[in-house]
């Protein structure tokens, strides 16, 4: 293998849950606790090079332009992954970066696994499917698994103890049922506690956690159902209780999570005072304070001025749903 054909550069859009993921059935593989339901993003983007080069001793990663040693460890460990099917040990440099907050509960790890599982397949030349590189991607992140693909995607926590079941499947192209997300960013830094040890934490600590697992089945089915039958009014109501039934287990663990800040909450009150004018527009929010207000098509433009006229919000980011993570030439924009 050349140093001219093995580099490529890929893109992708973090993803939403709509039917939350918090939780792993075995942390090592990176295997969820329970399944998922997600819509992937046009409006947030992650671009990613990777260039394997037989001159590097190590890998060289950096993201937007700083490099940490954890971050490239664990990028390590994940590009492991690939060599390991590719039958070679050749470093690589990877250069990644977003055009959002990194690390502010918008869901960058899903997209940046997601973009660079893509690029070191085509830099590798191994030609894995879309189903094996979501398999690849949720050993990076959970949410990564989704990210390969675009529109309404549902992630099946599986059964078996290699993984093997645990990969993402498309659920209902982004055209079918054009939803738009209009997400209001109510702080720039990165949280004080990453998602992972978050799930962790909530795990071990918090009393409602079990009790959480086990609606999320009923919920999958009522959210699947309702994403099939372009059923607005319940796709809104499971995706809220299933949000705020995980911010529950979170606040009950102890000690508590608590991600939101007054502007969380103030968005919350907008979005229920828009639903009670007759508005077409739900909420979800993540590990993090931004909160995502999931709209009927026509609903986005009240939604986000009316967002923006909450104390608190920095930015606002209006997006449609997008496709799934893929390769672009290296002179994309």
């Amino acid at each position: 293998m050349t140093a001219d054909t093995s580099q490529a550069t890929a893109t992708a859009q973090p993803n939403i849950a709509l039917v939350k993921y918090w939780g792993k059935r075995d942390a090592t593989l990176n295997l969820p606790a329970a399944g998922s339901l997600s819509i992937t993003l046009a409006g947030l983007h992650t671009r990613t090079h990777v260039h394997f080069d037989p001159a590097l001793d190590a890998d060289d990663v950096a993201l937007n332009g700083a490099r940490d040693t954890a971050q490239t460890r664990k990028v390590s460990a994940f590009l492991d992954l690939f060599r390991a099917r590719a039958r070679v040990d050749t470093r690589a440099r990877v250069t990644s970066s977003n055009d959002f907050p990194t690390g502010a509960g918008l869901a960058s790890s899903a997209s940046g696994f997601a973009a660079l599982a893509v690029a070191a397949d085509r830099a590798l030349r191994l030609g894995l499917g879309a189903r094996n590189l979501s398999r690849l991607a949720r050993r990076g992140s959970g949410s990564a698994a989704r990210s390969i693909f675009g529109g309404f995607v549902e992630m099946s926590a599986g059964t078996r103890a290699d993984g093997e079941d645990a990969f993402a499947t498309p659920l209902l192209a982004a055209d079918a049922w054009p939803l738009t997300v209009v997400v209001a960013i109510t702080a720039r830094g990165a949280k004080s506690i990453s998602s992972r040890a978050g799930m962790e934490a909530s795990q071990r600590a918090s009393p409602f956690y079990r009790a959480w697992l086990a609606t999320v089945p009923e919920d999958l089915a009522s959210a699947r159902a309702a994403v099939q039958a372009r059923d607005f009014e319940q796709l809104a109501r499971v995706s809220e209780a299933s949000c705020l039934a995980m911010h529950a287990v979170m606040l009950a663990t102890r000690p508590a999570l608590l991600y939101w800040n007054p502007a969380t909450v103030a968005c919350i009150d907008c979005i229920r005072g828009l639903q009670r004018d007759g508005i077409g527009v739900f909420f979800t929010i993540d590990a993090g304070p931004q909160v995502k207000a999931v709209c009927l098509p026509g609903a986005s433009s009240r939604v986000a001025a009316a967002l923006r006229g909450v104390g608190g919000v920095q930015d606002l980011v209006t997006s449609t749903l997008g496709a799934g993570a893929r390769v672009v030439p290296d002179t994309a924009a």
